[in-house]
């Protein structure tokens, strides 16, 4: 989330890297630059501090630079494969020296006051999964990005014995129910962000109580100082049956 999220990733991950011997690092990028989409430049600068993917949300089409990385089937950026509109398919696939990784990217069906134009997100992981039968990979990594917690939920049971996991994203505060459900499949309702510690999910408060409280008619600023935090799971693919040995929550 904006430039405090850069930050942390930056303070964390590589060293986060060579302690867990981690193969593999995919990113929710939708609030990367000033808290819209991501901009190829954060994308890039991202990926040098060891971020392999990025996955997408509602707010990933708004920037224009990004959009022909997101329908380039060798750029490791997709945006959520059921929002209408949004170039690319929503999946692809990202190697890692074990082998393959299929990364899909799916957004729920509710969001607040502003529901985006978006297709079942059920049947679009259907169709996706049915797509990709018999082709070989490593793991196959779901992106759910939602304001429902019942959605979240769903899904990962829904997915259950079918992908890796299912990571739920878009609250930007973590829960504490990550596990690896009945039929192998990782699973947690919300990873957290990476960002600001003290502010309204990225945002500063001094920009948003007066809203609330007054009335005050403003716009969103982007929390710039202060501690950072750093949100993720860390999980631990069976290279045999592409499911899931753990899902650890990992908080700094």
């Amino acid at each position: 989330m904006g430039p405090l999220g850069i930050e942390a990733v930056r303070k964390v991950l590589p060293d986060l890297k060579r302690e867990q011997q981690i193969d593999l690092v995919i990113a929710q990028s939708e609030n990367v630059t000033n808290g819209k989409s991501m901009s190829p430049a954060d994308m890039k600068l991202l990926q040098g501090l060891g971020v392999d993917f990025f996955t997408g949300g509602n707010h990933t089409p708004k920037s224009a630079e990004l959009l022909p990385l997101l329908a380039d089937n060798s750029q490791p950026v997709i945006g959520p494969a059921n929002l209408i509109g949004c170039p690319g398919r929503g999946w692809k696939y990202i190697k890692s020296h074990a082998g393959p990784v299929l990364v899909i990217s799916i957004l729920g069906e509710t969001f607040g006051n502003n529901k985006p134009e978006i297709e079942n997100p059920l049947i679009t992981i259907d169709k996706i999964l049915a797509e990709n039968t018999g082709v070989n990979r490593l793991a196959t990594i779901v992106d759910f990005h939602g304001d429902f917690s019942s959605e979240k939920r769903v899904i990962g049971y829904y997915l259950d014995g079918k992908v890796s996991a299912v990571v739920g994203d878009h609250w930007h505060v973590p829960t504490a129910d990550a596990m690896v459900l009945p039929k192998g499949t990782a699973h947690i309702t919300d990873v957290g962000m990476c960002g600001s510690l003290h502010s309204s999910l990225g945002v500063k408060l001094e920009s948003i109580i007066p809203r609330w409280h007054d009335g005050v008619k403003n716009k969103n600023e982007l929390e710039n100082d202060g501690t950072l935090q750093f949100n993720s799971v860390l999980v631990d693919v069976n290279t045999q049956t592409g499911l899931a040995n753990s899902i650890v929550q990992i908080q700094r």
